[in-house]
């Protein structure tokens, strides 16, 4: 038995049990699981094959040719087998781009899902939506950071693990977070001349009181022995407290600062990350409440622990839901998908419910070490809210940091109200590039907490979508609701339709 993969979104059928948006760890081996059980099971991916980041091509790379990319990373092949030998349909390369919570009100008894696949869009409905869609990484904004020649580690990452390149020339990496100890050692051994690794990390004091319970952890062994392996083969320039990038038609140069040297490094190539927070894009778009996680410095759905959000029939498992690691997050997706299974079992729920408690208890202790790795490596506060006002902080609409503090100054209490000011988070992506910095940014110069300013919100389409694929689209009563106002309660048999009524109105 295989999975379905479906190219084309008119081969999808109208109704599935449980919608999954992402292939990661989560996502397959919650979609594993439930169709295992009997439950018609849509898998819904942007890549071209599963794995999600972490895993990313896990099931296309060959590791004789590939070993570079660590045991971890293989450690994903059994977890995409089991996935791809299971009787569910999964769409790769599709674009989610609106979620909708049921509304019975509205005559949609059942959550809809907008996608584009194939360059058609259409809309899918499901009894449960289980999103895990991941993390991010958190953008980070120093002078110079938009030259070619800068990328985002994860960047660097998807074009090694996709295609095997690696950056030429001479290659920095700067920031904090294990990833980017990774990465380093990964393109070290897969031929990358790697001139420095700048960490501008500096909690380990603060991350003491986690320590015991980091050293009993799973990932002690394996952060040690990564730790160890950069250290004894690249040049790490720890404490870095200031950050620039020098060129003029590219990036040709970095300039950092510790408490003890400055020095400037020769570049072709430099490689940005301070850590990885929950994409909560889709969550955010459909109207999931939002809370704001301290110890991570960054939003994060709001849900309980069946993984359900504040909607009830969408629920969250992995990163995106909260920062867990991928062997982590594939034992949350389990967890999620036994919390759906029971709510969607015809019958005694009992036995789903056991088995879940006994994955939580995994789960648990396979997250063991994270408050350790997530206070060790919080990004320093000058980095998450840049105090130099030319360095621009919305790359789609350029707006500086200097325009969004004399914002704040004038009044401005909120990302949303911010658009209006600058245009800041109006463009394509929609703030997902800025609006952590933005949200630290506006809480700096109003001596509060991001958790108070909020962040963006999202509106469908949440993904770049062609106009003739919109039209395209079957119009609803609920779809002119959304436009109009006007509500179908409101309708009877011998008045206009609410798309007619929508018409005349607008003439």
């Amino acid at each position: 038995m295989t999975a379905s993969v479906i190219a084309h979104a008119g081969d999808l059928v109208e109704l599935y049990d449980v919608i999954v948006v992402g292939a990661g760890p989560a996502g397959m081996s919650a979609a594993a699981l439930m169709s295992a059980e009997g439950l018609s099971v849509l898998v819904l991916d942007e890549n071209p094959a599963p794995g999600g980041q972490i895993y990313r091509h896990i099931t296309l790379n060959a590791q004789t040719k590939r070993p570079y990319l660590g045991a971890a990373y293989w450690a994903g092949r059994p977890i995409a087998a089991v996935f791809m030998t299971s009787a569910l349909t999964y769409a790769p390369r599709c674009r989610v781009w609106s979620l909708d919570s049921a509304n019975p009100s509205l005559d949609e008894p059942y959550a809809r899902v907008g996608i584009s696949l194939g360059g058609v869009a259409r809309h899918v409905q499901a009894r449960r939506v289980i999103l895990a869609t991941g993390a991010l990484e958190r953008p980070m904004p120093v002078p110079g950071w938009t030259l070619p020649g800068v990328m985002t580690a994860g960047a660097a990452q998807i074009a090694l693990k996709s295609a095997g390149l690696v950056p030429s020339g001479r290659v920095v990496l700067a920031g904090c977070g294990p990833l980017l100890y990774q990465l380093a050692v990964q393109l070290k051994d897969a031929g990358a001349d790697i001139v420095a690794l700048l960490d501008t990390g500096g909690g380990l004091r603060r991350g003491w009181r986690y320590l015991p319970s980091f050293l009993v952890s799973p990932y002690a062994l394996k952060g040690a022995a990564l730790l160890f392996k950069a250290r004894r083969s690249l040049r790490v320039v720890s404490g870095v407290r200031r950050l620039q990038v020098e060129g003029r038609d590219r990036a040709t140069a970095v300039r950092f600062k510790t408490d003890r040297f400055e020095e400037t490094l020769t570049v072709d190539h430099l490689l940005l990350h301070q850590g990885i927070i929950p994409d909560t894009a889709l969550a955010n778009s459909a109207g999931c409440a939002l809370e704001w996680n301290e110890t991570l410095r960054a939003f994060q759905p709001r849900t309980d622990d069946r993984g359900c959000s504040s909607l009830p029939d969408i629920f969250i498992a992995g990163d995106g839901a909260r920062m867990a690691g991928a062997l982590a997050s594939a034992e949350a997706g389990r967890a999620v998908a036994l919390a759906v299974m029971a709510e969607l079992s015809p019958g005694d729920a009992h036995p789903f419910e056991a088995r879940r408690q006994g994955t939580l208890r995994e789960c648990a202790r396979l997250q063991r070490g994270r408050p350790f790795i997530d206070t060790v490596y919080l990004p320093a506060r000058h980095f998450l809210a840049p105090e130099d006002e030319s360095t621009v902080v919305c790359r789609c609409e350029e707006v500086t940091v200097g325009a969004i503090r004399r914002a704040a100054r004038r009044g401005v209490t909120g990302p949303n109200q911010l658009k209006v000011f600058t245009r800041c988070g109006m463009g394509p992506c929609q703030g997902r590039m800025c609006g952590s910095t933005v949200a630290e940014l506006l809480a700096d110069e109003q001596g509060t907490e991001p958790g108070d300013i909020g962040t963006y919100r999202l509106r469908p389409p949440i993904k770049p979508l062609r106009l003739s694929e919109i039209a395209a689209l079957p119009h609803g009563d609920a779809d002119t609701f959304a436009v109009t106002g006007l509500h179908p309660e409101n309708a009877t048999d011998a008045s206009p339709s609410l798309t007619e009524r929508a018409l005349c109105d607008d003439r």
